[in-house]
Formats: C-alpha cells, sequence, structure tokens
C-alpha cells in the first residue's frame, strides 16, 4: 500500500486519512458505510470460520479493509464492487495480496453461477458488510437460485437480522423468518453499534451466518404455493390466517373450504399466522395443493 501509517494507527484514522488521500466521496445511493472498529473485522471473519480451503466471495468490499482480513485466512478472495470509482483504490491498497480478484460488477446482475464454476473442488462462501438497500434482495436470490454457496455470513441492518433468525410468535417473527428457514440455518454471531462505521448510519446492525441446506428444511408438493401461502399469513398480521388466505392468497378458495381445510390439518380456525412453524405451512400448503391442482 502506498500510503504510511503511523504505529498502532486505529483502523478509523487509517480509513479516514485513505478516504482523504483518494479524495473519495461517500455515495448515497450505493448505502456505503465503511467498517471502522477492528474488533469485528474479526467477529466476521471469525462467524465465517475462513480458512484457506475457502474461495470468498465479498460483496461491496469498499476499500478493502474486510477484504484484507479474509485474505489473509482464506484461499481466495473475490471482490464484487459495483462503485467504479473505488476499483483503482482497491487495485492499489490491495496490490500486495496475490490471491484477490477484484470485479467491478452489480451483485444482483452478476453471474454468480460461473464464478462458481471455476472453483470445483472449494468451498465457496459468501461474506459481506451488505448496503442496507439490496439486503433481502441478495440474500434472497442466493437462496432461492439453489446457488452451491456452503454459507453467507454477512453484517445487515439488525432490525432484518432478527427477523431472519426470529422464532414464531415474537415481534420479528415473519414471511422472511420462514423464507430464510427453508433454505438455511441462521446463527446471529454478533451485534454492531452504528459508530462502528463511517460514516454512521442510522441504524445499527448485526452479523449473521446462514448456513446453507443442502436440501430444504421441509419437502412440498409446490414451493411456489407455500411461498405464497406464507407471504399472504403475514399481510395483515392481526387477521386469522383463515382470512388471510381467503382475502389475499389467490386461491380460489371459498372462506368456509379455508377454514375446513385449516382444521382438517389439526389447526384452530382462529389460528394466525404468527403463531405457526414452517413444517405446519408444509403442511396446510399440501392440503391445499391436494385440493387446487
Amino acid at each position: 500500500m502506498i500510503y504510511k501509517f503511523p504505529e498502532n494507527a486505529s483502523l478509523a484514522y487509517k480509513t479516514k486519512k485513505i478516504i482523504e488521500h483518494y479524495g473519495f466521496n461517500f455515495k448515497k445511493n450505493f448505502g456505503q458505510n465503511f467498517l471502522v472498529d477492528e474488533r469485528v473485522l474479526e467477529k466476521i471473519v471469525n462467524a465465517a470460520s475462513v480458512s484457506k480451503d475457502d474461495v470468498i466471495i465479498e460483496v461491496g468490499p469498499g476499500i478493502g479493509t474486510l477484504t484484507q482480513a479474509l485474505a489473509a485466512k482464506a484461499g481466495k478472495v473475490i471482490a464484487v464492487e459495483i462503485d467504479r470509482t473505488l476499483i483503482p483504490i482497491l487495485e492499489e491498497l490491495l496490490e500486495d495480496f496475490d490471491n484477490i480478484e477484484i470485479i467491478n460488477e452489480d451483485i444482483l446482475k452478476l453471474d454468480i453461477t460461473a464464478v462458481i464454476e471455476k472453483y470445483p473442488h472449494k468451498h465457496i462462501k459468501m461474506v459481506a458488510n451488505l448496503p442496507y438497500y439490496i439486503t433481502t434482495p441478495i440474500i434472497m436470490n442466493i437462496l432461492e437460485e439453489h446457488l452451491p454457496l456452503e454459507s453467507i455470513t454477512v453484517m445487515i441492518q439488525k432490525e432484518v437480522a432478527y427477523r431472519m433468525s426470529a422464532a414464531p410468535s415474537t415481534k420479528e417473527y415473519g414471511s422472511l423468518s420462514l423464507n430464510v428457514e427453508y433454505y438455511a440455518e441462521a446463527y446471529l454471531a454478533a451485534n454492531v453499534p452504528r459508530n462502528c462505521f463511517m460514516p454512521k448510519p442510522n441504524v445499527d446492525s448485526a452479523v449473521i451466518r446462514l448456513d446453507i441446506l443442502k436440501e430444504p428444511t421441509v419437502k412440498v408438493k409446490d414451493e411456489e404455493l407455500l411461498f405464497r401461502i406464507i407471504k399472504s399469513a403475514f399481510s395483515q398480521r392481526r387477521k386469522t390466517l383463515v382470512n388471510c388466505l381467503y382475502s389475499t392468497a389467490g386461491l380460489g378458495l371459498g372462506k368456509e373450504e379455508t377454514e375446513n381445510i385449516i382444521q382438517e390439518c389439526g389447526y384452530d380456525a382462529r389460528v394466525r399466522g404468527e403463531s405457526l412453524k414452517l413444517n405446519d405451512y408444509a403442511l396446510i400448503a399440501d392440503k391445499i395443493a391436494e385440493i387446487i391442482k
């Protein structure tokens, strides 16, 4: 790296000087908030269990702070950065590493499968400090595409992390909780206060790891129907499941018929969606699939 720092300089100090040196301006449309706490860096790398057998896909490397920490332990790091003004900065700051590849691309448009196919005998993991505004689209796109990733370890908005790992009958529990559970096991690794970033965001963050399952948590006859039912169940949280399914799921079933199905599955007709587990929804979805096929 061309910029020399005083011995024992903090990560916050280094980040500030790098930004000043390169004349970089943060872009709100990319949700850029650079991590400036060394302890959080360590927590992310440890949560992802990074080893030399791993190929890490990092989303939004920024100025490469997390990238360097990952490269020190991983076999390969593929850093995907959408902001083209950061590319020459990254190339210069990371020039001493021979196991980092920088790609200037939007992760939502990148052919991740093609990237993964280059490393058939490696463990592929995604690690990132994700911009809040694209957290859910990125994660759900990866899960729904059944990409051969071992895990996703990300720092995201605390509220979203809690929703992803929530248990039934809690205020955070919802369709996102169930959608994630279908594909992965979620582990909250750390809470991260807003003062760990530059610039400081308006909300706190959390590190969450999703261990992707080889097979979905439950088996259903119609996956699309399952997710439609789950989405409908939480569309109006205070309403009963019967009323939600009847009014918003577009199943073509009458209210009485919907109520009968819920009762035949062993649930009270007054049950709300927030009290049901994923296997409960699978049972209901399969019952409805038999009727509307």
